[in-house]
């Protein structure tokens, strides 16, 4: 071996070696034992939740029937079991609990590979312009549809503010990866300044639908921007979970990668990780996933910052375990999140971005500071 290869392979060991290190950690343990109490926590939250609401219900008893339901057996009412209870878990609590698990679990998990890909604890996934995107084309149906929409309003039906929702993410996150990628390869920090300028254009689109929108509409449009899980049904659960599920089985795949970015994209590069794959799978993945929670139940905010900052604390930066944790955690605290939302004003219903508004915002601040060096202030 020639005296110019040994130190550029020395280099290469000691970069898989730093990846390798990274990769196991010495809170493996720690990390494995928080997944497994996560999993059981999540179980006795949905539990309580089905449970928990102006009617209380045997969960317990019933559950035993919810197979033969999507068996397709449960045309009618179970043997035994009360009609009026068997309405409240299926029809309304049972979609909205599981909408609720997948939206908050998209939302954490898509807030992990934003930090990750970003290398930067304040990203979440608004960052790539989905949130603003879809507000803007809910916005668009919700004032114009009975107008210069009326048409196609007419045509989709109930579906046409989560389907432009969608499209407005979508089309919004595009626009994003086009400006921020050039000669095939996407610059980090353009998509950041892009993602900005984008954001500030699609909210003043928005302010202008708000500003000739009437007292009705405006309601419509401030109860959306703030978030909720009310009207829940599993047509909405239908249409969000294909994605949704898409992108939790495809992200642990990245998760080497992401590990790899936190040497820098020259050493992951170096180690043999596609960067530009990466980027590209994890920008799509994350406004597809995005794009679909944000149609269904509007905008809910710093669930994809809290979580995944909040496991970091916990078990450290490998994302062999921080996404499944997040993915846990996220859907754990958006179900206790709509929980409190429609039980703490009942028998009326408090948008549960509100809720998570109020716990995360205090979190975020915190980031800040200690990123600052402030906490003892």
């Amino acid at each position: 071996m020639s005296d110019t290869a040994l130190p550029a392979r020395k280099g290469r060991i000691s970069f898989l070696l730093g990846l390798a290190d990274l990769q196991r950690g010495d809170r493996a343990p720690l990390a494995r034992a928080v997944i497994v109490l996560l999993a059981v926590l999540t179980c006795l939250v949905v539990l309580g939740s089905l449970a928990i609401g102006p009617i209380s219900i045997p969960v317990l008893e019933l559950l035993p029937h919810v197979p033969s339901y999507f068996a397709g057996a449960g045309e009618g009412v179970p043997q035994g079991v009360s009609p009026r209870d068997w309405i409240v878990l299926m029809d309304i609590r049972l979609p909205r609990v599981t909408l609720g698990a997948l939206i908050g679990a998209a939302l954490a998990v898509s807030g992990a590979v934003m930090q990750g890909l970003f290398r930067n604890p304040l990203a979440d996934p608004g960052i790539v312009g989905v949130s603003a995107g879809a507000g803007l084309g809910a916005a668009a149906f919700i004032v114009l549809g009975n107008t210069v929409l009326a048409p196609v309003m007419a045509l989709l039906g109930i579906y046409a503010v989560p389907l432009a929702a969608f499209a407005g993410g979508l089309v919004t996150t595009l626009l994003l990866y086009r400006i921020g990628t050039r000669g095939g390869i996407t610059s980090v920090a353009t998509l950041l300044l892009a993602g900005i300028a984008l954001g500030a254009l699609t909210g003043a689109m928005t302010g202008l639908l708000v500003y000739v929108a009437d007292d009705q509409e405006l309601r419509d449009l401030q109860f959306w921007g703030l978030g909720s899980l009310a009207g829940s049904n599993w047509q909405k659960v239908a249409s969000a979970a294909p994605i949704i599920l898409t992108m939790l089985v495809c992200v642990p795949f990245l998760a080497r990668g992401l590990n790899g970015l936190t040497l820098g994209e020259a050493a992951a590069s170096h180690i043999g990780i596609k960067v530009q794959r990466l980027k590209n799978l994890s920008i799509l993945l994350v406004a597809a996933a995005t794009g679909a929670s944000v149609a269904v139940s509007g905008g809910i905010g710093f669930v994809g910052i809290v979580v995944p900052h909040l496991l970091r604390l916990t078990i450290g930066p490998d994302h062999r375990y921080m996404l499944p944790a997040a993915a846990l955690l996220g859907a754990c605290l958006l179900i206790a999140a709509d929980t409190l939302a429609r039980t703490i004003v009942a028998p009326a219903e408090m948008p549960i971005g509100i809720i998570t508004a109020f716990a995360g915002a205090p979190f975020f601040l915190w980031i800040l500071l200690r990123k600052r060096g402030l906490t003892g202030l």
